[in-house]
């Protein structure tokens, strides 16, 4: 990764406030080139916080968009970071309305020639896709990353109509902590903490709303593009990771919009391709950007159109890793759809059958959900996941590359009235190791469709499809490809309230490989680069953090605990003299056949910290059940310190019970 020096003449920065046709104002920092010629503006719009939190990764692109003739403006939604307002739930429509209010007065400013581009990693990358279906006239391009085209089956709160306990739980943890934090007062005045303690006093925990809704519904309908993608007119450039969750989003975009479009999908996890996280290699991902805005907000010919519609990196086989610093693989250009063949795979025999009940800990080796480039973020070998699973393998003379979404076709049946099915795809090596590369979960009840609920007959065999997320991968000759099936996968999901034992007739069942071309378009991406971020250290005092990820099995009481410090990375000491403090821990624990065992905890404390104040907020987030109902206990802690004197803001406990009917 190469680091740039840009000329700090050759653009100038301006914080701003952004008005809002209720009264509202929007805290935002411009970076503007120097020339009086009107010039597009580009957009990225999110919640965490652009006068700490992203100020860092904001100052690696932002800059060097100004310095290549784009006015590049970053902006806090309503009730985050310095905005003014309240903030009430993620893609709401008063988060879109606000952002479409934004970019009209974008192109109404003087130094912008009325062409707008938006672009944005997860939350950002979600919004620009959300206010791209909404059409506003300025809005001309988007650069989507690691972003989804459906929030209920592929975002943080459901898997497969399961509901995703791993995520479900900690990001609604983390979103209190964020959403609790307070305006910086050097932005908004003396009056930061009756701001603060306004935010406190409306705020409403998100889990609670999301548990709520448990099939797919209009809550879910809003903010999914899937629901109209021929609305979408804007050019969408789609980038996705083999390591991040949100992969699948790239290919269906590409299957589905009839605007320009086109596709990448790195070996990345859940970050911006061009900032030397784990997995690499990265790639001159701004140049890429720049190639895009230049096409379609100036009109230049750069050739993007006559890209493949899809390149993507092809993972080759190595040995399972919780963190894999380069992986090992090439990159390929493929029309897509269309370029792909398949070959199906029978799971056994005529007649050949399995009885698949999971240990209830099953999943504990699954990794992270969003994997960010830390140590111990991707999955671990399979082997005991496999032992605890029902297992097939295929021998592979030759090797085999998959590029897109397998699937398990299955033959089943339930002992209760519902159930869920987890199918996994590993790669086994000779020497026995086993490598995951893809996994699907199905709620049974949502066999029909993600909006439905229906109940099994126990013992009537059905048949059911498991969509498994995207691959590009190479299996080895030599190796083994194993499908592992599972009727537990905790923490990743929730597990019903019964332990529904499942029958699979592996003779009537399936598994559909997509297949790569055996020749297609050679690949290659410039390296990596980006100006050089502001500086930072560690703040005086900051802690070492203890391990990433313990996993701990009580032998006698049938408890399994896996305690996780998801490290986001917030602690630093900014060039302002802000000191920012984070610390976090997630807890996963369930017991042994107990369906009321299942909880989660999610504990934050942030502090900030600058000349005569400071702040600190300590949240607590706690998912548990009985057989009917999920509980969540939301607690708020919130301090305020000015020139020595402390005053508390809030001290809330919040109870909220969910019934578990349908999930």
């Amino acid at each position: 990764m190469a680091v740039v020096d840009l000329d700090p003449s050759s653009y100038r920065v301006h914080d701003l406030w952004i008005p809002m046709s209720d009264g509202i104002r929007l805290h935002a920092r411009a970076w503007l080139p120097a020339t009086e010629v009107r010039v597009p503006a580009l957009l990225e719009y999110l919640p965490y916080r652009l006068d700490d939190w992203t100020s860092v990764r904001d100052s690696e692109r932002h800059p060097w968009y100004a310095a290549h003739g784009y006015a590049s403006v970053r902006v806090d939604i309503r009730g985050t970071g310095s905005s003014e307002g309240l903030f009430v739930d993620e893609y709401s429509e008063v988060e879109l309305d606000d952002g479409e209010e934004v970019i009209a007065w974008l192109a109404a400013q003087p130094w912008c020639d009325g062409k707008v581009g938006m672009f944005g990693i997860s939350w950002g990358g979600f919004n620009s896709l959300q206010l791209a279906q909404r059409c506003p006239e300025p809005l001309k391009a988007i650069v989507t990353v690691c972003s989804t085209d459906d929030r209920y089956d592929n975002d943080v709160h459901y898997l497969g109509g399961s509901v995703l306990a791993i995520d479900m739980a900690a990001w609604a943890g983390t979103m209190l902590a964020f959403a609790s934090r307070p305006p910086r007062p050097e932005v908004v005045g003396p009056g930061w903490v009756e701001q603060w303690r306004q935010r406190l006093a409306e705020q409403q925990p998100l889990g609670p709303i999301w548990l709520s809704h448990g099939r797919r519904d209009d809550y879910w309908r809003r903010g999914s593009v899937c629901e109209d993608y021929p609305a979408i007119r804007a050019a969408v450039l789609a980038v996705g990771g083999w390591n991040d969750p949100y992969r699948d989003t790239v290919l269906r975009l590409l299957e589905n919009l009839e605007s320009p479009v086109k596709g990448i999908i790195g070996p990345w996890s859940h970050q911006y391709p061009d900032r030397g996280l784990a997995p690499g290699p990265g790639i001159d991902f701004l140049g890429e950007t720049l190639r895009w805005w230049d096409r379609w907000l100036k009109g230049i010919d750069t050739g993007v159109e006559d890209k493949p519609a899809l390149r993507a990196w092809v993972t080759e086989s190595e040995p399972p890793a919780t963190y894999v610093e380069v992986a090992a693989g090439r990159w390929v250009g493929v029309d897509w759809p269309g370029s792909a063949s398949s070959a199906v795979l029978g799971l056994g025999a005529e007649g050949e059958t399995a009885i698949v009940a999971s240990p209830w800990a099953t999943g504990q080796d699954a990794g992270r959900f969003f994997p960010f480039g830390n140590a111990g973020d991707l999955p671990s070998d399979q082997r005991a996941e496999d032992g605890r699973s029902v297992c097939i393998d295929f021998p592979l003379d030759e090797s085999v590359t998959v590029l897109g979404r397998a699937v398990a076709s299955l033959r089943l049946q339930s002992s209760h009235d519902r159930g869920q099915v987890i199918v996994r795809l590993c790669d086994v090596a000779p020497d026995g190791t086993s490598r995951l590369v893809s996994r699907g979960v199905l709620n049974l009840r949502r066999r029909k469709g993600m909006e439905c609920d229906d109940a099994l007959l126990p013992g009537e065999p059905v048949e059911v499809r498991v969509p498994l997320v995207a691959a590009g991968y190479e299996f080895a000759a030599g190796h083994r490809l194993r499908v592992a099936l599972s009727n537990h996968y905790w923490p990743w999901a929730w597990p019903h309230p019964v332990d529904a034992e499942l029958q699979v007739d592996l003779g009537a069942s399936t598994l559909e490989l997509p297949l790569l071309d055996a020749d297609p378009a050679p690949v290659e991406f410039g390296a990596a680069v980006h100006s050089r971020p502001i500086p930072i250290s560690a703040p005086a005092g900051a802690v070492e953090p203890g391990p990433e990820r313990v996993i701990s099995h009580d032998v006698v009481s049938g408890e399994t605990i896996i305690t996780v410090d998801p490290r986001y990375g917030g602690t630093r000491h900014y060039p302002d003299g802000l000191d920012f403090w984070e610390e976090t821990e997630e807890t996963y624990s369930i017991r042994e056949g107990d369906p009321t065992s299942p909880r989660t905890e999610s504990n934050w404390m942030i502090r900030l910290a600058n000349d005569g104040w400071s702040a600190t907020v300590r949240t607590r987030s706690v998912i548990s059940c009985t057989e009917t109902e999920f509980i969540v206990d939301s607690f708020v802690l919130a301090v305020a310190e000015i020139d020595g004197v402390e005053q508390t803001v809030a001290d809330h406990h919040r109870r909220d019970t969910v019934s578990r009917d349908s999930v």
